[in-house]
Protein backbone atom coordinates (compact mmCIF):
# COMPACT_ATOMS: atom_id res chain seq x y z
CA UNK A 1 0.00 0.00 0.00
CA UNK A 2 1.49 3.74 -1.11
CA UNK A 3 2.10 6.06 1.81
CA UNK A 4 -1.05 8.43 2.17
CA UNK A 5 1.64 11.70 2.68
CA UNK A 6 3.71 11.26 0.48
CA UNK A 7 6.26 14.07 -0.97
CA UNK A 8 4.51 14.90 -4.24
CA UNK A 9 0.68 14.46 -2.33
CA UNK A 10 2.61 16.72 0.30
CA UNK A 11 4.42 19.40 -2.34
CA UNK A 12 0.93 19.70 -4.20
CA UNK A 13 -0.63 20.55 -0.89
CA UNK A 14 1.92 23.34 -0.73
CA UNK A 15 1.05 25.27 -4.19
CA UNK A 16 -1.95 26.99 -2.40
CA UNK A 17 0.27 28.30 -0.10
CA UNK A 18 2.82 29.37 -2.55
CA UNK A 19 -0.65 31.34 -4.50
CA UNK A 20 -1.09 32.85 -1.55
CA UNK A 21 2.21 34.73 -0.96
CA UNK A 22 2.07 35.65 -4.66
CA UNK A 23 -1.37 37.30 -3.86
CA UNK A 24 0.19 39.37 -1.47
CA UNK A 25 3.31 40.85 -3.45
CA UNK A 26 0.72 43.49 -5.25
CA UNK A 27 0.74 44.99 -1.64
CA UNK A 28 4.86 45.18 -2.09
CA UNK A 29 5.02 46.49 -4.81
CA UNK A 30 2.56 49.96 -4.11
CA UNK A 31 4.59 52.94 -4.91
CA UNK A 32 4.63 55.44 -2.20
CA UNK A 33 4.66 58.71 -3.28
CA UNK A 34 3.64 60.16 0.23
CA UNK A 35 1.43 62.77 -0.94
CA UNK A 36 -0.56 63.86 2.07
CA UNK A 37 -3.25 65.84 0.62
CA UNK A 38 -6.85 65.52 -0.87
CA UNK A 39 -8.28 66.13 -4.37
CA UNK A 40 -8.51 69.70 -6.12
CA UNK A 41 -10.59 71.96 -4.23
CA UNK A 42 -11.39 75.68 -5.56
CA UNK A 43 -10.37 77.17 -2.18
CA UNK A 44 -6.90 76.01 -2.03
CA UNK A 45 -6.14 75.68 -6.00
CA UNK A 46 -7.00 79.70 -6.36
CA UNK A 47 -4.82 80.39 -3.71
CA UNK A 48 -2.03 82.89 -5.03
CA UNK A 49 1.54 81.37 -5.56
CA UNK A 50 4.58 83.87 -5.17
CA UNK A 51 6.96 81.03 -6.51
CA UNK A 52 4.78 81.31 -9.71
CA UNK A 53 4.53 84.72 -10.11
CA UNK A 54 1.31 85.01 -8.11
CA UNK A 55 -0.66 82.64 -10.24
CA UNK A 56 -3.11 80.50 -9.12
CA UNK A 57 -1.38 77.41 -7.07
CA UNK A 58 -3.84 75.13 -8.91
CA UNK A 59 -2.35 71.94 -7.05
CA UNK A 60 -3.69 69.37 -4.12
CA UNK A 61 -2.90 69.69 -0.43
CA UNK A 62 0.67 68.67 -0.51
CA UNK A 63 2.84 69.31 2.62
CA UNK A 64 6.07 68.07 0.51
CA UNK A 65 5.24 70.67 -1.90
CA UNK A 66 6.99 74.33 -1.34
CA UNK A 67 4.25 75.98 -4.02
CA UNK A 68 1.75 74.43 -1.36
CA UNK A 69 3.55 75.72 1.51
CA UNK A 70 4.20 79.19 -0.30
CA UNK A 71 0.55 79.98 -1.13
CA UNK A 72 -0.96 79.13 2.52
CA UNK A 73 1.81 81.58 3.67
CA UNK A 74 0.55 83.74 1.35
CA UNK A 75 -3.09 83.83 3.22
CA UNK A 76 -1.48 85.87 5.73
CA UNK A 77 -0.65 88.76 3.25
CA UNK A 78 -2.99 91.20 4.75
CA UNK A 79 -1.05 91.04 8.29
CA UNK A 80 2.18 91.02 6.20
CA UNK A 81 1.08 94.01 4.62
CA UNK A 82 0.09 96.03 7.55
CA UNK A 83 3.34 95.12 9.29
CA UNK A 84 5.03 96.80 6.39
CA UNK A 85 3.19 99.81 6.13
CA UNK A 86 3.21 100.20 9.73
CA UNK A 87 7.12 100.13 9.88
CA UNK A 88 7.72 102.56 6.83
CA UNK A 89 5.46 104.94 9.21
CA UNK A 90 7.24 104.47 11.97
CA UNK A 91 10.60 105.10 10.12
CA UNK A 92 8.68 108.47 9.05
CA UNK A 93 7.72 109.37 12.70
CA UNK A 94 11.10 108.97 13.86
CA UNK A 95 12.61 111.39 11.37
CA UNK A 96 9.70 113.43 12.35
CA UNK A 97 10.81 113.16 16.20
CA UNK A 98 14.70 113.81 15.56
CA UNK A 99 13.69 116.58 13.33
CA UNK A 100 11.25 118.25 16.02
CA UNK A 101 13.82 118.18 18.58
CA UNK A 102 17.01 119.58 16.29
CA UNK A 103 14.68 122.42 15.50
CA UNK A 104 13.96 125.05 18.49
CA UNK A 105 11.39 126.81 16.61
CA UNK A 106 9.27 123.84 15.82
CA UNK A 107 5.58 125.24 16.69
CA UNK A 108 4.18 123.18 19.68
CA UNK A 109 0.36 122.57 19.75
CA UNK A 110 -1.29 124.08 22.88
CA UNK A 111 -4.36 121.60 23.94
CA UNK A 112 -6.40 122.39 26.70
CA UNK A 113 -6.72 120.48 29.70
CA UNK A 114 -9.91 118.71 29.01
CA UNK A 115 -8.15 117.57 25.76
CA UNK A 116 -5.24 116.05 28.17
CA UNK A 117 -7.00 114.32 30.17
CA UNK A 118 -9.41 112.91 27.06
CA UNK A 119 -6.18 111.60 25.76
CA UNK A 120 -5.12 110.11 29.29
CA UNK A 121 -8.73 108.28 29.27
CA UNK A 122 -8.43 106.68 26.42
CA UNK A 123 -4.59 105.50 26.56
CA UNK A 124 -5.67 103.47 30.09
CA UNK A 125 -8.95 102.21 28.05
CA UNK A 126 -7.00 100.89 25.25
CA UNK A 127 -4.36 99.77 27.80
CA UNK A 128 -7.05 98.00 29.59
CA UNK A 129 -8.19 96.11 25.95
CA UNK A 130 -4.52 95.32 25.33
CA UNK A 131 -3.74 93.98 28.58
CA UNK A 132 -7.04 92.03 28.21
CA UNK A 133 -6.54 91.06 24.54
CA UNK A 134 -3.52 90.19 25.22
CA UNK A 135 -4.62 87.18 28.00
CA UNK A 136 -7.18 86.22 25.32
CA UNK A 137 -3.83 85.42 23.08
CA UNK A 138 -1.81 83.77 25.97
CA UNK A 139 -4.59 81.64 26.15
CA UNK A 140 -5.50 80.80 22.59
CA UNK A 141 -1.87 79.82 22.01
CA UNK A 142 -1.69 77.50 25.05
CA UNK A 143 -4.88 75.82 23.66
CA UNK A 144 -3.83 75.84 20.08
CA UNK A 145 -0.48 74.07 21.20
CA UNK A 146 -2.16 71.61 23.28
CA UNK A 147 -4.60 71.03 20.62
CA UNK A 148 -1.70 70.77 17.76
CA UNK A 149 0.15 68.24 19.65
CA UNK A 150 -2.78 66.18 20.19
CA UNK A 151 -2.86 66.30 16.26
CA UNK A 152 0.39 65.20 16.26
CA UNK A 153 0.17 62.35 18.75
CA UNK A 154 -2.74 60.81 16.75
CA UNK A 155 -1.41 61.11 13.38
CA UNK A 156 2.56 59.97 13.87
CA UNK A 157 1.14 57.45 16.21
CA UNK A 158 -0.93 55.78 13.66
CA UNK A 159 2.33 56.26 11.11
CA UNK A 160 4.87 54.32 13.61
CA UNK A 161 1.77 51.85 14.69
CA UNK A 162 1.84 50.85 11.24
CA UNK A 163 5.46 50.49 10.86
CA UNK A 164 5.27 48.10 13.92
CA UNK A 165 2.83 45.80 12.15
CA UNK A 166 5.06 45.75 9.21
CA UNK A 167 8.10 44.79 11.35
CA UNK A 168 5.86 42.00 12.76
CA UNK A 169 5.00 40.80 9.21
CA UNK A 170 8.47 40.87 8.48
CA UNK A 171 9.98 38.88 11.05
CA UNK A 172 6.85 36.44 10.44
CA UNK A 173 8.06 36.05 7.00
CA UNK A 174 11.48 35.46 7.95
CA UNK A 175 10.25 32.98 10.32
CA UNK A 176 8.55 31.11 7.17
CA UNK A 177 11.36 31.34 5.07
CA UNK A 178 13.89 29.59 7.78
CA UNK A 179 11.24 26.85 8.15
CA UNK A 180 10.98 25.75 4.49
CA UNK A 181 14.26 26.81 3.34
CA UNK A 182 14.87 22.92 3.58
CA UNK A 183 11.97 21.73 1.55
CA UNK A 184 10.90 24.72 -0.79
CA UNK A 185 13.21 26.92 -2.36
CA UNK A 186 11.01 28.95 -5.12
CA UNK A 187 8.67 29.81 -1.91
CA UNK A 188 11.64 30.61 -0.04
CA UNK A 189 12.88 33.09 -2.73
CA UNK A 190 9.33 34.82 -2.75
CA UNK A 191 9.53 35.16 0.87
CA UNK A 192 12.97 36.77 0.94
CA UNK A 193 11.56 39.02 -1.61
CA UNK A 194 9.06 40.03 0.36
CA UNK A 195 10.55 40.37 3.61
CA UNK A 196 13.07 42.65 1.44
CA UNK A 197 10.39 44.56 0.10
CA UNK A 198 8.88 44.91 3.62
CA UNK A 199 12.10 46.19 4.70
CA UNK A 200 12.14 48.73 2.51
CA UNK A 201 8.47 50.02 3.17
CA UNK A 202 9.49 50.38 6.91
CA UNK A 203 12.12 52.31 6.32
CA UNK A 204 10.09 54.52 4.70
CA UNK A 205 7.52 54.94 6.91
CA UNK A 206 10.24 55.12 9.58
CA UNK A 207 11.48 58.04 7.48
CA UNK A 208 8.49 59.54 6.69
CA UNK A 209 7.07 59.72 10.36
CA UNK A 210 10.46 60.90 11.70
CA UNK A 211 11.19 63.65 9.86
CA UNK A 212 7.82 64.99 9.12
CA UNK A 213 7.13 65.19 13.34
CA UNK A 214 10.67 67.14 13.58
CA UNK A 215 9.23 69.76 11.29
CA UNK A 216 6.11 69.70 12.87
CA UNK A 217 7.33 70.22 16.29
CA UNK A 218 10.01 72.75 15.51
CA UNK A 219 7.22 74.79 13.63
CA UNK A 220 4.23 74.82 16.18
CA UNK A 221 6.51 75.02 18.90
CA UNK A 222 8.73 78.19 17.07
CA UNK A 223 5.03 79.35 17.04
CA UNK A 224 4.00 79.39 19.91
CA UNK A 225 7.50 80.49 21.62
CA UNK A 226 6.98 83.53 19.15
CA UNK A 227 3.37 84.05 20.27
CA UNK A 228 4.34 83.68 23.91
CA UNK A 229 7.52 86.17 23.80
CA UNK A 230 5.61 89.29 21.76
CA UNK A 231 3.11 89.24 24.07
CA UNK A 232 4.70 88.92 26.73
CA UNK A 233 7.10 92.04 26.07
CA UNK A 234 4.12 93.51 24.80
CA UNK A 235 2.48 92.88 28.63
CA UNK A 236 5.51 94.27 30.13
CA UNK A 237 5.32 97.90 27.61
CA UNK A 238 1.68 98.53 28.79
CA UNK A 239 2.82 98.05 32.49
CA UNK A 240 6.31 100.48 31.69
CA UNK A 241 3.50 102.68 30.01
CA UNK A 242 1.40 103.11 32.97
CA UNK A 243 4.01 104.26 35.09
CA UNK A 244 5.88 106.56 32.95
CA UNK A 245 2.88 108.10 32.18
CA UNK A 246 2.06 108.83 35.90
CA UNK A 247 5.68 110.10 36.26
CA UNK A 248 5.52 112.02 33.19
CA UNK A 249 8.88 110.76 31.96
CA UNK A 250 8.53 111.70 28.33
CA UNK A 251 11.91 111.20 27.08
CA UNK A 252 10.93 106.85 28.49
CA UNK A 253 7.65 107.71 26.80
CA UNK A 254 9.32 108.06 23.54
CA UNK A 255 11.53 105.26 24.24
CA UNK A 256 8.55 103.55 25.56
CA UNK A 257 6.63 104.31 21.90
CA UNK A 258 10.29 103.25 20.08
CA UNK A 259 9.57 99.71 21.58
CA UNK A 260 6.39 99.29 21.06
CA UNK A 261 6.12 100.37 17.38
CA UNK A 262 8.34 97.56 16.80
CA UNK A 263 6.40 95.22 18.88
CA UNK A 264 3.09 96.14 16.91
CA UNK A 265 4.99 95.39 13.62
CA UNK A 266 5.52 92.10 15.52
CA UNK A 267 2.33 91.44 16.24
CA UNK A 268 1.04 92.34 12.95
CA UNK A 269 3.48 89.62 11.23
CA UNK A 270 1.91 87.17 13.49
CA UNK A 271 -1.41 88.49 12.68
CA UNK A 272 -0.33 86.57 9.47
CA UNK A 273 1.50 83.58 10.26
CA UNK A 274 -1.71 82.38 12.92
CA UNK A 275 -4.12 83.18 10.15
CA UNK A 276 -1.90 80.99 8.07
CA UNK A 277 -1.45 78.26 11.02
CA UNK A 278 -5.11 78.52 10.81
CA UNK A 279 -6.22 77.96 6.21
CA UNK A 280 -3.27 75.07 7.26
CA UNK A 281 -5.67 73.58 10.07
CA UNK A 282 -8.29 73.78 8.11
CA UNK A 283 -6.73 72.57 5.06
CA UNK A 284 -5.75 69.78 7.10
CA UNK A 285 -9.34 68.76 8.15
CA UNK A 286 -11.12 69.39 5.12
CA UNK A 287 -8.78 66.64 3.28
CA UNK A 288 -9.29 64.31 6.39
CA UNK A 289 -13.43 65.36 5.77
CA UNK A 290 -13.36 64.28 2.44
CA UNK A 291 -11.64 61.23 2.41
CA UNK A 292 -13.95 59.70 4.90
CA UNK A 293 -16.68 61.02 2.20
CA UNK A 294 -14.80 59.78 -0.65
CA UNK A 295 -11.83 58.14 -0.39
CA UNK A 296 -11.63 56.97 -3.79
CA UNK A 297 -11.42 60.30 -5.29
CA UNK A 298 -9.01 61.82 -2.69
CA UNK A 299 -5.54 62.11 -3.70
CA UNK A 300 -4.96 61.43 0.46
CA UNK A 301 -4.88 57.81 -0.16
CA UNK A 302 -1.47 58.14 -2.37
CA UNK A 303 0.79 59.15 1.28
CA UNK A 304 -0.53 55.50 3.04
CA UNK A 305 1.82 52.50 3.03
CA UNK A 306 -0.97 49.79 1.23
CA UNK A 307 -2.39 49.49 -2.31
CA UNK A 308 -5.15 51.23 -3.82
CA UNK A 309 -8.56 51.00 -2.63
CA UNK A 310 -9.80 49.31 -5.75
CA UNK A 311 -7.39 46.40 -5.48
CA UNK A 312 -6.94 45.96 -1.76
CA UNK A 313 -10.00 43.57 -1.95
CA UNK A 314 -9.64 41.63 -4.03
CA UNK A 315 -6.17 40.71 -2.76
CA UNK A 316 -7.84 39.59 -0.05
CA UNK A 317 -10.37 38.02 -1.00
CA UNK A 318 -7.39 36.17 -2.90
CA UNK A 319 -5.33 35.42 0.20
CA UNK A 320 -8.53 33.77 1.75
CA UNK A 321 -8.86 31.54 -1.38
CA UNK A 322 -5.44 30.36 -1.02
CA UNK A 323 -5.54 29.49 2.75
CA UNK A 324 -9.03 28.52 2.70
CA UNK A 325 -7.73 25.72 -0.18
CA UNK A 326 -4.76 24.71 1.47
CA UNK A 327 -6.46 23.77 4.52
CA UNK A 328 -9.36 22.19 2.45
CA UNK A 329 -6.91 19.92 0.79
CA UNK A 330 -5.13 19.03 4.46
CA UNK A 331 -8.64 17.87 5.69
CA UNK A 332 -9.53 15.89 2.65
CA UNK A 333 -6.28 14.31 2.36
CA UNK A 334 -7.24 13.33 6.28
CA UNK A 335 -10.40 12.14 5.33
CA UNK A 336 -8.47 9.67 2.56
CA UNK A 337 -6.32 8.36 4.97
CA UNK A 338 -9.39 7.63 7.43
CA UNK A 339 -11.05 6.28 4.91
CA UNK A 340 -7.93 3.71 4.16
CA UNK A 341 -6.98 2.73 7.43
CA UNK A 342 -10.82 1.78 8.53
CA UNK A 343 -11.27 -0.31 5.22
CA UNK A 344 -8.07 -1.95 7.18
CA UNK A 345 -10.38 -2.54 10.55
CA UNK A 346 -8.81 0.09 12.32
CA UNK A 347 -10.24 2.52 14.55
CA UNK A 348 -8.22 5.46 14.04
CA UNK A 349 -9.49 8.99 14.78
CA UNK A 350 -8.03 11.97 13.58
CA UNK A 351 -9.41 15.86 14.34
CA UNK A 352 -10.38 18.04 11.49
CA UNK A 353 -8.29 21.24 11.06
CA UNK A 354 -10.08 24.51 11.68
CA UNK A 355 -10.39 26.40 8.55
CA UNK A 356 -10.79 30.13 9.78
CA UNK A 357 -12.50 31.15 6.74
CA UNK A 358 -15.41 30.73 5.31
CA UNK A 359 -16.79 29.21 1.57
CA UNK A 360 -17.35 30.88 -1.31
CA UNK A 361 -17.99 33.12 -2.21
CA UNK A 362 -16.55 35.92 -0.20
CA UNK A 363 -13.94 33.89 1.85
CA UNK A 364 -14.16 35.80 5.01
CA UNK A 365 -11.96 35.11 7.73
CA UNK A 366 -14.52 34.00 11.01
CA UNK A 367 -12.19 31.98 13.24
CA UNK A 368 -14.78 31.71 15.58
CA UNK A 369 -16.39 29.47 12.84
CA UNK A 370 -14.27 26.62 13.53
CA UNK A 371 -16.06 23.38 15.07
CA UNK A 372 -14.97 22.96 18.74
CA UNK A 373 -13.53 19.05 17.70
CA UNK A 374 -10.90 20.81 15.52
CA UNK A 375 -7.41 22.15 15.47
CA UNK A 376 -5.36 24.65 14.51
CA UNK A 377 -3.41 23.36 11.95
CA UNK A 378 -0.53 24.35 13.54
CA UNK A 379 -1.18 21.41 16.26
CA UNK A 380 -1.39 19.39 12.76
CA UNK A 381 2.09 18.08 13.43
CA UNK A 382 0.71 16.94 17.20
CA UNK A 383 -1.68 15.13 16.08
CA UNK A 384 1.09 12.94 12.96
CA UNK A 385 3.42 12.14 15.65
CA UNK A 386 1.42 9.59 16.53
CA UNK A 387 1.81 7.80 13.12
CA UNK A 388 5.16 8.23 12.32
CA UNK A 389 7.05 5.53 10.78
CA UNK A 390 10.85 5.61 11.91
CA UNK A 391 12.26 3.71 9.50
CA UNK A 392 15.59 3.11 10.93
CA UNK A 393 13.99 1.05 13.75
CA UNK A 394 11.12 -0.45 11.55
CA UNK A 395 9.93 -1.23 7.92
CA UNK A 396 8.11 0.42 6.08
CA UNK A 397 5.23 -3.23 6.16
CA UNK A 398 5.95 -3.67 9.79
CA UNK A 399 4.90 0.20 10.13
CA UNK A 400 1.97 -0.28 8.05
CA UNK A 401 0.65 -2.72 10.28
CA UNK A 402 1.30 -0.56 13.23
CA UNK A 403 -0.77 1.94 12.09
CA UNK A 404 2.70 4.25 10.91
CA UNK A 405 1.98 5.88 8.06
CA UNK A 406 3.60 8.67 7.86
CA UNK A 407 7.44 8.51 6.84
CA UNK A 408 9.88 10.49 8.96
CA UNK A 409 10.75 12.75 6.54
CA UNK A 410 7.40 13.56 5.07
CA UNK A 411 6.85 14.06 9.02
CA UNK A 412 9.41 17.07 9.10
CA UNK A 413 8.13 18.80 6.02
CA UNK A 414 4.71 18.82 7.18
CA UNK A 415 5.96 19.94 10.20
CA UNK A 416 7.62 23.51 8.33
CA UNK A 417 4.22 23.73 6.46
CA UNK A 418 1.82 23.31 8.84
CA UNK A 419 3.53 25.88 11.40
CA UNK A 420 4.31 28.21 8.09
CA UNK A 421 0.42 28.46 7.44
CA UNK A 422 -0.13 28.66 10.98
CA UNK A 423 2.40 31.66 11.66
CA UNK A 424 0.42 33.26 8.33
CA UNK A 425 -2.92 32.75 10.15
CA UNK A 426 -1.61 34.65 13.14
CA UNK A 427 -0.63 37.85 11.39
CA UNK A 428 -3.37 37.74 9.00
CA UNK A 429 -5.49 40.56 11.31
CA UNK A 430 -2.17 42.36 10.52
CA UNK A 431 -1.79 41.98 7.35
CA UNK A 432 -5.41 42.48 6.54
CA UNK A 433 -5.15 46.20 8.55
CA UNK A 434 -1.99 46.19 6.73
CA UNK A 435 -3.67 46.40 3.22
CA UNK A 436 -6.43 47.96 4.06
CA UNK A 437 -4.33 50.96 6.00
CA UNK A 438 -7.15 50.21 9.60
CA UNK A 439 -4.39 52.10 11.87
CA UNK A 440 -4.50 54.99 9.71
CA UNK A 441 -8.49 55.42 8.76
CA UNK A 442 -9.00 54.98 12.98
CA UNK A 443 -6.53 58.03 13.48
CA UNK A 444 -8.00 59.81 10.48
CA UNK A 445 -11.41 58.90 11.80
CA UNK A 446 -10.87 60.38 15.27
CA UNK A 447 -9.47 63.80 14.29
CA UNK A 448 -12.49 64.54 12.26
CA UNK A 449 -15.00 63.18 14.88
CA UNK A 450 -13.05 64.31 17.84
CA UNK A 451 -9.82 66.99 17.32
CA UNK A 452 -11.17 69.40 13.85
CA UNK A 453 -13.81 71.14 15.85
CA UNK A 454 -11.38 72.34 18.82
CA UNK A 455 -8.16 73.28 16.81
CA UNK A 456 -10.05 75.08 14.38
CA UNK A 457 -11.99 77.03 17.15
CA UNK A 458 -8.62 78.00 18.73
CA UNK A 459 -6.49 78.42 16.03
CA UNK A 460 -9.18 80.81 14.97
CA UNK A 461 -9.58 82.33 18.19
CA UNK A 462 -5.83 83.07 18.36
CA UNK A 463 -4.98 84.81 15.04
CA UNK A 464 -8.46 86.87 15.46
CA UNK A 465 -7.48 87.76 18.93
CA UNK A 466 -3.68 88.66 17.47
CA UNK A 467 -5.89 90.65 15.04
CA UNK A 468 -7.53 92.41 17.67
CA UNK A 469 -4.00 92.92 19.90
CA UNK A 470 -2.65 94.28 16.83
CA UNK A 471 -5.33 97.17 15.73
CA UNK A 472 -5.39 98.11 19.64
CA UNK A 473 -1.64 98.56 20.06
CA UNK A 474 -1.63 100.34 16.55
CA UNK A 475 -4.20 103.25 18.40
CA UNK A 476 -2.96 102.70 21.72
CA UNK A 477 0.87 103.63 19.97
CA UNK A 478 -0.62 106.90 18.20
CA UNK A 479 -2.73 108.05 21.38
CA UNK A 480 1.52 107.66 23.05
CA UNK A 481 2.79 110.00 20.30
CA UNK A 482 -0.34 112.41 20.71
CA UNK A 483 0.61 112.53 24.39
CA UNK A 484 4.26 112.92 24.19
CA UNK A 485 4.53 114.96 20.81
CA UNK A 486 2.15 117.18 21.05
CA UNK A 487 2.06 118.44 24.38
CA UNK A 488 2.50 122.60 24.69
CA UNK A 489 4.93 122.23 27.71
CA UNK A 490 7.84 120.34 27.33
CA UNK A 491 8.02 119.57 30.97
CA UNK A 492 4.62 117.75 30.81
CA UNK A 493 2.99 119.80 34.01
CA UNK A 494 -0.62 119.23 32.45
CA UNK A 495 -2.05 115.57 31.64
Amino acid sequence: MKHPFCPNQLQRNAIPFVLLLFSITPLLTHRNSLVFGSSVSERIAKRPDPLRKFKHYAGNFDIRNKHYWASAAFTGIHGYAVAAVWLLCGVGFGAFVVVKNLISTFPVVDRSNSSNIIVFLLIIIFTIFAIGGSSVVIAANEKSLQRAEKLEEIIFGAGEDASLTIAKVKSTMVQMHTLLLPYDSKTCDLLDLIARRLRKVSLTVNTFVQSSRKYWDRAIQTLYVVNVVVVSIDLVALVAGFVLLALQNRPGILVLIFCCWILTTLSWILTGVDFFFYNFIGDTCSTLKNFEEDPQNNSLKDMLPCPNFTSSAQTLEQINYSVHSFISEINSRIEEVLIQINDQNEDVSFPEVCDPFSSAPDYSYKPQNCRNNSIPVGDLPTILSRFICYEANASTENCMEDGKFVPEGIYEMSLAYSRSIEDFINIYPDLSSLMECSSLKRAFSDIVAGQCRPIELWTKVLWSSMLGLSLVMIVLVLLWSCKSIFTASPQGSNL
